[in-house]
């Protein structure tokens, strides 16, 4: 038999890919229990995100985590929920503060319902979160405030921009620590923690996936620019249509040695101008500058990883690397 796909990313050992898949339907199973009300509505709110799918990539990473301990400790799977219901009740958030209509090529919830009900639907994930990690012991209550705060500390960062005198690309790079890698991070940690893996290898294994985290998100930044609408799953340059500044734009932006790219780049670019946008951005060294950033983190998380133990679990977490690599075009 075949390794099941996991993310795209085939696991060559076998029984560490039915481990993984086993892990993943017992997740899934708890996900949606976890969310379960006595009021229909909350119930129903509360699935909308759910059942439109989803990489479950930070399950993904507990779950690797884990077989670097005993995979089958009983934390394990309300872990991986844990993190998996914090990810989602922010992209409710996230939906909100976007205004954004569609979420996994759904009706997003503030479309489907309003802001409010989003919000709120948001609000009571993380609260049944905190249901499951209370179960979980102090130090996993401890990781996810720390977690949840540098989460919301990078939302606000991102909103209100860099401060007078400080570099926008590294104001960017540490938005993208604190907004994606974070919890990325935290998925590795209580992977570790939970099947009591070593400290070193927890501490690792936590560096590792928060750099993978952010080079997960510099690819989608390259994604944006170069790819084609098929191969992304987003029609190409809608975050420079939303005037949004990845890190190929903020480049482009402080080399400044196109006076057009310039121009057009400095706001959300008009939709009679993204493809002249997309086809200058493409000829620009941004890219390439971009490239090197997103491989300098994975290169990073590889040097951590190399000192996991020689297990199936290592070479799955390598194979993620050259996958994120590979992914971005």
């Amino acid at each position: 038999m075949s390794a099941p796909p996991v993310v795209d990313l085939p696991i060559e050992d076998e029984r560490l890919a039915q481990d993984v898949a086993n892990g993943l339907a017992a997740v899934e199973k708890l996900l949606r229990s976890s969310v379960e009300s006595e009021d229909a509505f909350v119930t129903e709110a509360s699935k909308h995100l759910i059942e439109a799918g989803g990489k479950r990539f930070r399950t993904l990473m507990v779950l690797l985590a884990a077989q670097f301990g005993d995979p089958s400790a009983p934390g394990v799977v309300p872990g991986a929920v844990v993190i998996e219901l914090t990810h989602l009740g922010s992209l409710y958030h996230d939906d909100v503060m976007d205004e954004a209509p569609v979420r996994r090529g759904s009706p997003s919830a503030n479309a489907r319902w309003d802001n409010t009900v989003a919000i709120l639907t948001g609000d009571y994930l993380f609260a049944q979160a905190s249901d499951l990690l209370a179960d979980l012991g102090p130090e996993l209550i401890r990781i996810q405030a720390q977690t949840f705060s540098r989460l919301v500390r990078g939302q606000i960062r991102e909103t209100v921009g860099p401060r007078d005198g400080e570099d926008p690309i590294a104001h960017y790079l540490n938005v993208l620590a604190d907004k994606t890698g974070s919890l990325i991070a935290a998925s590795g940690r209580f992977g570790a923690l939970l099947s009591g893996a070593p400290a070193d290898v927890e501490e690792r294994l936590s560096r590792a996936c928060e750099a993978i985290g952010v080079a997960w998100q510099l690819g989608d930044d390259l994604l944006d620019v170069a790819s084609s609408g098929a191969q992304s799953g987003k029609t190409p340059g809608t975050d420079l249509r939303e005037g949004i500044k990845t890190l190929p734009v903020l480049y482009a932006l402080a080399a400044g040695d196109s006076t057009r790219l310039t121009a057009l780049l400095s706001g959300p670019v008009a939709e009679e101008d993204v493809e002249e946008a997309l086809e200058l951005l493409r000829a620009d060294p941004a890219m390439a500058r971009s490239r090197a950033e997103l491989e300098a983190w994975v290169d990073r998380a590889r040097d951590d990883i190399s000192g996991l133990p020689d297990i199936p679990a290592r070479e799955a977490f390598l194979a993620l690397c050259d996958y994120v690599v590979r992914r971005s075009g």
